[in-house]
């Protein structure tokens, strides 16, 4: 059959499906997550959504892959070309560009492993920790610097009851930590029960003050942010702060808005976090229009992240001196409150540092040299004569 002009909701019947070529569902191994997996594509059934991939592009593409209801319907009746350059599409469907790798990309290119004291706890920085408690997605990033650890090569769908505690005595033993940060795979994925029973262990810590929670659910399947679930996070004794990962202002649609006033109505503090992607949001308009529709929401940006070295992402690559045009062209332009920081981390484990644009340098004297918004230079502090 065409992929070039096959429709979203035409490839669902594709007979590859029978053979396991099927583009499915976002979901995980066992337990509830393949539940959820299982109805999804019961849903895609009855709705007619949902992709199929070839079989030569498929056979090369091993990361996990799929789409939920949810964003399949948003990709709707577009043709396969359409799909694959649509800022929501690019970011979740396959594409034989994975398969190209340069020497430079590696398996783990932040570090975790080298900052892994105990299963599924990643301790990088002193006062805090990031727990991955879910090694499952509603949907699949192509670019995901954690795209060879989740989904189907994680081996299960979330972490065991054992190393959740091995990891929670970790963090009591260790009272320089004060927040702890619920990552995966994305947590907001696991039933409220499960998301409880982990909040419940971290509250009882006396020394944790604050909970994070970085998610893609709220913009990629808001109907799990249910009253329920967020009766469940405002259960913790502390700050709530919920980061949601998020590229594109078209993301935000109606019912990612009603999400994310759950979520503030449940006393949940809002941030953002966004990756710089080529093909997606590469340009100052589009990640205008992105921060300023989040500011409007109560949802401050927070960081920009520059791409890891994930294998398979050169094609989403943008380069930093281009990233670091970008926000020179933003700052000034739009609203301080509007403006994420722009974020590298260094490869194998070394942590996140700012790469914005320099708008301080000294000149062959010593003297300090101002850049204005408008790329303007001044000496500061003034000289006599400019006074």
């Amino acid at each position: 059959m065409s992929t070039t002009k096959s429709s979203v909701k035409s490839l669902l019947d594709d007979p590859a499906a029978a053979t396991g070529n099927r583009f499915d569902c976002a979901g995980g191994e066992g337990g509830e997550v393949s539940a959820y997996s299982n109805r999804c594509n019961q849903q895609e059934e009855e709705k007619g959504a949902g992709l199929h991939l070839d079989n030569c592009r498929l056979a090369a593409v091993k990361p996990s892959h799929g789409l939920n209801p949810y964003i399949a319907g948003i990709l709707g009746d577009m043709d396969r070309e359409l799909v694959e350059n649509d800022p929501i599409g690019r970011q979740y469907v396959p594409s034989t560009q994975e398969q190209k790798t340069s020497p430079q990309e590696m398996h783990d290119p932040i570090g975790d492993d080298k900052h892994t004291p105990v299963k599924g706890l990643v301790h990088r920085y002193p006062d805090r920790v990031l727990l991955k408690i879910s090694n499952s997605c509603p949907v699949y990033c192509r670019y995901c610097f954690r795209k060879e650890m989740i989904g189907k090569n994680a081996g299960s769908s979330m972490l065991s009851g054992a190393d959740l505690d091995n990891a929670v005595s970790y963090i009591k033993n260790n009272k320089s930590i004060w927040e702890v940060i619920l990552s995966g795979g994305d947590p907001l994925i696991l039933s409220p029960r499960r998301i409880s029973g982990v909040i419940e262990k971290i509250s009882g810590i006396e020394h944790i003050k604050i909970l994070r929670i970085h998610t893609r659910v709220p913009v990629s399947d808001p109907d799990k942010i249910t009253n329920t679930i967020c009766s469940v996070l405002g259960s913790f004794g502390g700050a709530v702060y919920v980061v949601v990962h998020i590229n594109h202002v078209k993301e935000i649609a109606p019912k990612a808005i009603d999400a994310l006033q759950r979520l503030r109505s449940a006393g949940c503090s809002l941030l953002s976090q966004s990756v710089l992607l080529k093909g997606v949001n590469d340009n100052p308009e589009t990640l205008e229009n992105l921060f300023r529709r989040l500011v409007q929401l109560r949802v401050t940006p927070y960081y920009l992240h520059h791409l890891d070295l994930a294998a398979g992402t050169e094609h989403f690559r943008v380069s930093i001196k281009r990233g670091q045009e970008i926000m020179r062209r933003l700052q000034g332009r739009v609203s301080g409150i509007c403006l994420p920081k722009y974020m590298l981390d260094i490869p194998k484990g070394y942590g996140k540092i700012p790469v914005n644009h320099n708008y301080v340098t000294n000149n062959e004297k010593g003297n300090v040299i101002l850049e204005d918004i408008a790329g303007g230079t001044h000496l500061y502090p003034p000289s006599e004569a400019e006074i």
